[in-house]
């Protein structure tokens, strides 16, 4: 089963995306600049294959949830996210502003 919905935060929405397969789930917030995700998420390949494409993306480990997802921290990120200041430690509360205040910035100036 697939579940989407929005989480509201401070300044803006964030979208919530649960994946549920056989012995695990799929976890992922999601702004208009990036994503934070479980630990499912591959950060080495979207460093080292895929850096060309700069992928705003960071990863929490150990949540099993949304909510511990979105309370938790961030324990890798790709140089996109590096760029915006994101790093290893930040709360993905924090991690999450940070990519949507890029975006909001980059519509501003189109």
């Amino acid at each position: 089963m697939i579940t989407v919905y929005p989480v509201p935060m401070e300044n803006f929405t964030a979208i919530a995306i649960h994946v549920q397969l056989p012995k695990t789930d799929l976890l992922i917030l999601r702004t208009e600049g990036g994503y934070v995700m479980c630990g499912a998420l591959d950060i080495g390949l979207l460093r080292d294959k895929l850096a060309d494409r700069g992928i705003v993306a960071a990863r929490a480990v150990g949540v099993r949830t949304i909510d511990e997802l979105l309370h938790g921290h961030v324990e890798s990120c790709t140089q996109a996210a590096e760029a915006l200041g994101i790093r290893e430690g930040m709360p993905v509360r924090e991690a999450l502003a940070r990519m949507q205040r890029a975006a909001s910035a980059t519509a501003a100036q189109a």
